[in-house]
């Protein structure tokens, strides 16, 4: 079976470091090339500046990289209506309570770190090793740039991603009774018909990531292992994880939140 991902270097400066993603990963690495001019795999991680998931051949869309300095991230951090936004919201953040937050399904980081903006401590797992690699090239551009920037370095501060690859359920599973205060939970749902709206340039990662068919098996442990609550995103008319009716929900732009309570927030 031919591969579906393959590393590649933008410069030949970069070349070393793609040698060594390809070994790490064990994926074939095409060298220095564009991305747009591959056509033997769909996809390609392309070593550079960032790190960042291409899809490939003359008309594909643009790349899918984790940037925390930059880009949308950083309008949503100086515009994104800090602490009214519907996640800050869905975790119960209030004056006086930032909870420590687990993100069980970190994807690519964002709400993550728009709860780290606004100033809770977020542990991230990842049970996909190239969106791992994609979230730690995103910290370390973060952590470079928060030298510079007393902002930055405080979120820096907050944001981090374990260590483990487990599956999230196994990983909660794990954890001690009541230990997470908050524990957020964004499993990929199936995307359906002309309702389901994906920007171009996230079809590339949806197509690495696929669905989280066992994300009901999610609900128990992360219940378990939360004190206050347990928040699920989902998309608007999508049914509740593991058919579970939560005790509260309410919708955001691009999604609804479920809320499962079990002590309440301070305050």
């Amino acid at each position: 079976m031919s591969p579906v991902l393959a590393i590649i270097a933008t410069t030949s400066a970069d070349l070393p470091s793609a040698q060594e993603l390809s070994s790490q990963l064990n994926l074939p690495c095409l060298g220095v090339a564009s991305p747009s001019e591959i056509n033997e795999v769909p996809q390609v991680l392309a070593c550079g500046e960032q790190l960042q998931l291409c899809a490939t051949g003359r008309k594909a869309p643009g790349p899918v990289s984790v940037d925390f300095v930059g880009g949308a991230l950083a309008h949503r951090r100086k515009y994104g209506g800090g602490k009214a936004q519907p996640v800050a919201k869905a975790v119960g953040l209030r004056p006086g309570f930032y909870p420590r937050v687990l993100d069980a399904t970190a994807g690519l980081g964002r709400d993550a770190f728009v709860l780290a903006t606004l100033g809770c401590e977020v542990k991230m797992l990842e049970r996909n090793p190239v969106v791992r690699l994609l979230l730690q090239d995103g910290l370390r551009r973060l952590q470079e740039a928060a030298t510079a920037d007393p902002e930055l370095a405080a979120i820096a501060g907050l944001l981090s991603l374990a260590d483990d690859i487990a599956p999230a359920a196994d990983w909660l599973a794990q954890q001690a009774e009541e230990s997470w205060p908050v524990v957020y939970l964004d499993p990929m749902f199936p995307t359906r018909g002309k309702s389901a709206k994906v920007k171009k340039e996230m079809v590339a990662f949806h197509h690495l990531v696929g669905e989280d068919l066992d994300a009901d098996d999610l609900l128990e442990p992360a219940l378990r292992a939360c004190y206050y609550r347990t928040v699920v995103k989902r998309p608007k008319l999508a049914p509740y994880l593991a058919d579970k009716k939560p005790m509260l929900s309410f919708e955001g732009k691009s999604g609804r939140f479920d809320i499962y309570t079990k002590h309440g927030v301070p305050g």
